[in-house]
């Protein structure tokens, strides 16, 4: 988890970024909920990653899904 192994506490995490409490934070983390775009940009910052090592599988289940249609679009082997 990029939160812990930048040691840092929820609470913490809220506070950068604006949030009342580490809720919402902790339903991301756990898979519950999905960031927003804004917060999603802003988490990579603060852990010092890109936005799409955060969430690897649903990254990942994305561009399948994408490169599929793009094959069906435009009749690609």
């Amino acid at each position: 988890m990029h939160r812990k192994l930048m040691r840092y506490t929820p609470a913490q995490v809220a506070q950068l970024l604006g949030l009342s409490n580490g809720t919402l934070l902790s339903q991301w983390e756990r898979g519950d909920k999905l960031p927003t775009t804004i917060n999603l940009i802003k988490l990579s910052i603060i852990y010092r990653t890109y936005p799409n090592e955060l969430y690897p599988e649903y990254f990942s289940e994305q561009l399948k899904e994408l490169r599929q249609q793009e094959k069906t679009l435009f009749n690609l082997q």
